[in-house]
């Protein structure tokens, strides 16, 4: 297999032995390293393979990739500026660039870029294939797994989009961390859209971003690859990130641009928790798209900010060219696992999952909730172990102020006592004189707040979201809020 000449975007320098490209495979993980196989040098956050040349080339290498002045006589050595970015690059041609023989539409933002995507998917499946990559895992028709980041390593991501195109796939819409951003994990891609959400400060810290300037930046780096941007208008720094996108076509939506939000309904039926809006185009999309406005958009989940992540997946699916028809009852159904879920809707209660696990995020739910009237707000929540203490106290305060009643209960406690960790959230909950009750176990704490449920509850279950675990002293067991909120219902059933 020759590799490097059909690597496109990667300069290199032969600093010791000679150059043969025609490699068995190509690795970058020392545990898989094979005779006569290209090896790629990673700095990781505990350790760094250049480290183990030595090792590696025992094991039968022919050529490692450097980003190091490294000299060997029983090796070829390749220089380059940055391995993580030739690895991007490398491992798109390693599976032929899948990528360019389909259209990618990258989302980022803080907050909104599993929903939103899983919206996207939703709007485009009506007439083409589609693979999600993404926070809750990889979907390639009906084919699910799990990954460990919101945007998988570059090579993960490559043989993911050569999977999608064998199977088919037109498009694939993925979630783009600043992360994958600032590890190259993206490197060498070209998006046909990318979408900024929104930005606040988050993963600020000694292994994320140094602060968030340079948070914002690498946010804004993605639309130096994109075709086309769409932003959201109503973020503040929605003009920077215009600014440092090289895009042709760039775009706005929200209450001002290109695409504007208009007569926002908030509907809760017995079958229906969600909203109902319209969308006016500008004339640039009129003319360009052939579309001038939406009515009558049903959104099956709650909440204006999920208005905003709908209206950021159609505005994508207008450029797409998704049909009217389609872009109005697509999104009707809509569920996305542990973001804004409808668990559960009748006439007498409503019972909704999500994965708010901070302040901000429990505050933003709460006021979401509140516009649906409910006769009571009612609260399942708990607060990860070994965490920030700060973010333990601050959703006690949020929850006593905001809340009708609270249950505090378990979160993932990791190696903290449950215990411990209510006495926290509760001494901040209870200097607000809101309503509460403790109850440690999670599954307990769920079915009371189902069993001494009121008519005209909302009961909200929060923190764990699409988790499918608990994590308790370094030990993951199942644990899914949605199957207990299930067996709750199914008991009380049987009693009725």
């Amino acid at each position: 297999m020759k590799l490097i000449e059909n690597t496109e975007g990667l300069d290199i320098d032969i600093i010791s032995g000679e150059l043969d490209d025609n490699f068995s495979d190509f690795v970058f993980n020392t545990k898989k390293v094979v005779k006569d196989c290209l090896f790629v040098c990673i700095k990781g956050r505990n350790f760094d393979t250049h480290d183990a040349i030595d090792e590696i080339v025992k094991l039968g290498a022919k050529a490692v990739v450097v980003e190091k002045d490294i000299k060997r006589d029983d090796i070829c050595v390749i220089k380059v500026d940055n391995t993580r970015a030739a690895l991007a690059r490398l491992s798109a041609a390693y599976f032929n660039h899948p990528s360019k023989k389909m259209k990618i539409i990258g989302i980022t933002g803080t907050k909104g870029k599993t929903t939103s995507s899983h919206m996207l998917k939703k709007l485009l499946e009506q007439n083409a294939k589609v693979g999600l990559i993404g926070t809750n895992g990889i979907t390639i028709g009906d084919i699910h797994r799990s990954t460990l980041n919101t945007t998988p390593e570059s090579y993960e991501l490559q043989k993911t989009f050569k999977e999608c195109l064998d199977a088919g796939c037109e498009y694939v819409v993925m979630e783009v961390s600043s992360q994958a951003v600032m590890l190259k994990r993206i490197e060498g891609i070209n998006f046909h859209i990318g979408i900024f959400t929104n930005i606040s400060p988050d993963h600020i810290g000694p292994d994320e971003h140094k602060d968030f300037e340079e948070y914002l930046m690498y946010k804004s780096l993605f639309f130096k690859q994109c075709e086309k941007t769409i932003v959201n208008a109503d973020d503040e720094h929605s003009d920077y990130v215009l600014k440092q996108s090289t895009s042709n076509e760039k775009y706005k939506f929200g209450k001002t641009g290109d695409f504007v939000i208009n007569h926002i309904n908030y509907i809760s039926d017995k079958d229906f928790l969600g909203t109902s809006f319209c969308i006016s185009c500008s004339d640039v999309i009129k003319d360009k798209y052939g579309i001038e406005s939406v009515g009558d958009i049903l959104v099956g989940i709650p909440g204006e900010f999920n208005v905003y992540n709908a209206l950021s997946a159609l505005s994508a699916a207008i450029i797409c060219k998704v049909e009217t028809q389609v872009l109005q009852s697509a999104l009707k159904d809509i569920k996305v696992n542990g973001r804004m879920e409808v668990a559960y809707s009748s006439h007498d209660i409503k019972i909704i999952i999500d994965y708010a696990h901070n302040a901000i995020s429990t505050e933003s739910l709460i006021n979401t909730l509140r516009q649906y009237k409910p006769k009571r707000l009612v609260v399942v929540f708990g607060s990860g172990g070994n965490r920030s203490k700060d973010r333990r106290y601050s959703m006690g305060e949020i929850c006593g102020k905001m809340a009708d009643f609270s249950v505090v209960t378990a979160d993932n406690s990791r190696y903290e006592k449950t215990e411990d960790i209510i006495a926290d959230i509760v001494e901040k909950l209870s200097a607000t004189g809101g309503k509460y009750i403790t109850i440690p176990d999670r599954k307990e704490a769920i079915f009371y707040a189902i069993e001494n449920s009121k008519p005209g509850d909302i009961i909200a279950i929060i923190g764990k979201g699409h988790e499918d675990y608990q994590e308790i002293n370094g030990v993951r067991h199942h644990f899914l809020d949605r199957e207990v909120v299930e067996e709750c219902l199914e008991k009380m059933n049987e009693r009725n």
